[in-house]
């Protein structure tokens, strides 16, 4: 049988010092119950192991976990100045029209005043029209469905955000 090492950046992520690697998750994910059960993975033999690992902790989060990983998210089209990973996901918004962006804005706060938290969606590779889309379709959604669809998504922006926590070059743009 033969053994293989784990990628360069995985390698790199699984020999961080906990209070590095926690660091680290908290970028990914500012529920510190998250990151606490995906430290717990470490060390993680693949890719898709920690991202297996990402996956139980995020299906695992409780109400208040959920919402404390929601609360680290900016409204969609207004990424957080100096943070290149929301400026990077909503690229989608980039040349959006003024219309759009207005009518994006008051989406997402009647949204925030149905739900009591920011409209969370993957939007890594979605438009603006795609995401006010979203929005318009999921405000009417029962908090427990929309509370479920939000896990999934938030599940998803893990899932990326650690690929590029783990890419062997972290000077990629």
């Amino acid at each position: 049988m033969t053994t293989t090492s784990p990628p360069p950046g995985l390698a790199r992520f699984n020999g961080l010092e906990e209070w590095a690697a926690r660091a680290a998750l908290h970028e990914v994910c500012a529920s510190p119950a998250w990151a606490a059960r995906v430290l717990a993975a470490r060390p993680c033999a693949t890719p898709a192991d920690l991202y297996a690992a990402s996956d139980a902790a995020t299906a695992a989060l409780t109400a208040a976990d959920l919402a404390e990983a929601m609360a680290a998210h900016p409204p969609i089209g207004r990424p957080k100045p100096g943070d290149p990973a929301s400026a990077r996901e909503q690229r989608g918004m980039d040349g959006a029209s003024e219309e759009l962006r207005a009518e994006l804005l008051e989406l997402n706060l009647a949204y925030q005043e149905r739900f009591g938290h920011v409209f969370l969606i993957c939007a890594t590779g979605r438009t603006g029209e795609q995401m006010r889309d979203a929005v318009g379709e999921r405000i009417g959604n029962a908090p427990e469905r929309e509370r479920e669809i939000v896990r999934v998504e938030l599940g998803k922006i893990n899932r990326i955000r650690l690929a590029r926590l783990v890419e062997e070059d972290r000077d990629t743009p």
